[in-house]
């Protein structure tokens, strides 16, 4: 068993599993979409990203590419939380918390791809 690879299959899981449980839920209520879950799947995933830059091979290359996709839509929701709950007139209300779920349910579909990727490179790990 090799370590690096548990770390690294352990925060990708990690990453997709914390955003599901964020996407999970009524998209216009705030009441069901935790904001410290939102934050816990920015960090988490912020560290996947980091573990991905050593790998060098085609699929490392798309492993990363899915990882930035995933901050990137991770970080534009929590910046639509901040701004519509401490600048915006309106407060957060529907509209603003269905771009927030929407944005990380982009960011879910960005962590599949990155499970996807991982089983199959553990399957393919297998054959050789």
């Amino acid at each position: 068993m090799n370590l690096e690879k548990v770390i690294f299959g352990f925060f990708v899981l990690l990453a997709a599993t914390l955003n599901f449980g964020f996407f999970i839920g009524d998209i216009g209520s705030a009441e069901q979409h935790s904001q410290y879950e939102l934050y816990a799947a920015v960090v988490v995933s912020l560290i996947t990203t980091v573990l991905k830059f050593g790998d060098r091979t085609q699929i490392g290359a798309v492993h990363l590419a899915t990882s930035l996709v995933a901050d990137l839509q991770l970080i534009a929701a929590t910046i639509v939380w901040v701004y519509s709950e401490h600048v915006s007139a309106s407060g957060l209300d529907e509209h603003a918390m269905s771009s927030i779920v929407s944005l990380s349910g982009g960011a879910l579909l960005a962590n599949l791809v990155s499970v996807v990727l991982l089983v199959i490179e553990t399957v393919s790990f297998h054959r050789r």
